[in-house]
């Protein structure tokens, strides 16, 4: 009866808000997600009028610079879940409404903190990892999330690349066979049309060693009606393609929402989540534990937990690095293990993905390792007697593991791996500018 009641009154808040948006168009417009983009609410009188809430002059003209420096940009469709009587705590206002609290610059704020243009060797292209591509194939989003890492580019200018534009960033990835992966981001790829996505994943796909596609996107969060069954009967073409979704709070997993999810699902399409942790959205044990489970309980596996990163603007957003380590403890062990998504410090400078987590090994000696489970007990390994090391000179041909299925890639070592391989003579990594070193080589 309480879900009855709940969904009737949302019902009747839907349509007094498309009556107030266009008063000549019927309820069903709502669900035509052309409807929600082109009544995007991008304005401060707009939001007040269809939401309800008032603010006053001085919040107003707060408001007001910082959509001059980062826009305003919300669908009906996220707007009509904020709840009014509690705005200020909730956690979808939060997200989509402007904060003066954007334009509070910190002195670890910078303009791109994952050096992503830096390691861009062609247009769209980024190269961080060795096997695998991000392309930024739009800057268009169904909204402005004010947390998004890509502030000075999403939301800004609409952009969609050409064809030929596209074609650099395919080029790039044909012409260097050790990308195996490529991740579709943006902006939104969902929002391209269904033929031009339908073409460059296409295009992609006939790639030889490219093995797997993947596509970011918020769409099911922020405008699920986008998903349609033309979109689903396009992307479940080609295979194998993963899809990535941006849920941060249990409460955005409306109906609407997990209705765009089982369609991707039975489509086959597996789904990952990637949720960034974010000050009085969901810095809280309880909130991600419920929003975990409720992802795994609609076929999408968490993937990612993101400490909010070093942009400009989001210093309001960002939480010690303590309080991801607190949550994690608060899920492993206390729910399923595919339910624990990865806790992650996106390295500023371009490091890559750190991931970070509660220490569970204790101690070890030469034969036994000391470790603690979730509920504090402490217990040791014993490690084997009769290990034989077997020496690695990476001649995976002459190797008596069973490694001829097929050709072995031979990747350069760098990092911890030099120290680990025994084929490498490097005994320690060595800073460039280390005076005691320098003052060696002066001898």
């Amino acid at each position: 009866m309480k879900n009855s009641l709940l969904e009737q009154n949302l019902f009747a808040k839907i349509e007094k808000i498309v009556k107030q948006i266009t008063p000549q168009d019927s309820l069903s417009s709502w669900y035509d997600w052309r409807w929600q983009i082109k009544n995007t609410i991008r304005d401060i009188d707009s939001f007040e009028l269809i939401s309800g809430i008032k603010f006053n002059q001085q919040e107003k003209a707060e408001i007001a610079k910082t959509v001059e420096k980062f826009p305003l940009s919300i669908t009906p469709y996220y707007l009509s879940q904020i709840i009014v009587d509690d705005y200020k705590n909730d956690p979808i206002f939060k997200q989509a409404f402007p904060d003066p609290k954007e334009l509070i610059v910190s002195s670890a704020d910078m303009e791109d903190p994952l050096s992503e243009d830096a390691d861009s060797p062609v247009k769209g292209i980024t190269h961080r990892y060795p096997d695998r591509v991000l392309f930024h194939i739009s800057n268009k989003c169904a909204m402005y999330c004010r947390h998004c890492t890509r502030k000075r580019k999403v939301g800004d200018i609409d952009f969609i690349p050409t064809k030929e534009e596209i074609l650099e960033g395919i080029e790039y990835i044909k012409s260097n066979p050790v990308i195996r992966d490529v991740l579709l981001s943006g902006g939104d790829p969902l929002m391209l049309p269904d033929d031009f996505l339908d073409w460059i994943l296409t295009e992609i796909e006939k790639i030889p060693h490219v093995e797997v596609i993947r596509i970011g996107t918020r769409i099911p969060v922020v405008l699920p009606y986008r998903v349609t069954n033309n979109l689903v009967n396009m992307l479940k073409m080609h295979k194998p393609l993963w899809i990535n979704t941006h849920f941060n709070h249990p409460r955005e997993l409306t109906n609407d929402a997990i209705g765009a999810l089982d369609k991707l699902s039975d489509a086959g399409i597996p789904l990952g989540n990637q949720s960034v942790l974010l000050s009085g959205v969901n810095d809280c044990v309880y909130i991600m534990k419920k929003l975990v489970r409720k992802l795994v309980q609609n076929r999408v596996r968490p993937y990612y937990l993101y400490q909010c990163d070093l942009s400009m603007g989001l210093s309001h957003f960002r939480t010690p690095v303590s309080k991801g380590i607190e949550i994690i403890e608060g899920l492993r062990g206390h729910t399923s293990g595919f339910a624990v998504p990865t806790f992650v410090v996106d390295a500023p400078g371009g490091g890559g993905k750190i991931p970070v987590m509660p220490n569970y090994m204790i101690s070890c000696s030469t034969n036994k390792v000391v470790l603690r489970n979730f509920e504090g007990i402490i217990t040791s390994y014993q490690e084997p007697d009769n290990y034989e090391h077997k020496y690695c000179d990476k001649n995976c041909d002459e190797c008596n593991l069973y490694l001829k299925l097929e050709p072995q890639e031979k990747t350069e070592d760098v990092g911890i791996k030099k120290l680990l391989f025994d084929s490498n003579e490097v005994i320690s990594l060595v800073p460039n500018d280390m005076e005691r070193i320098e003052n060696r080589n002066n001898v």
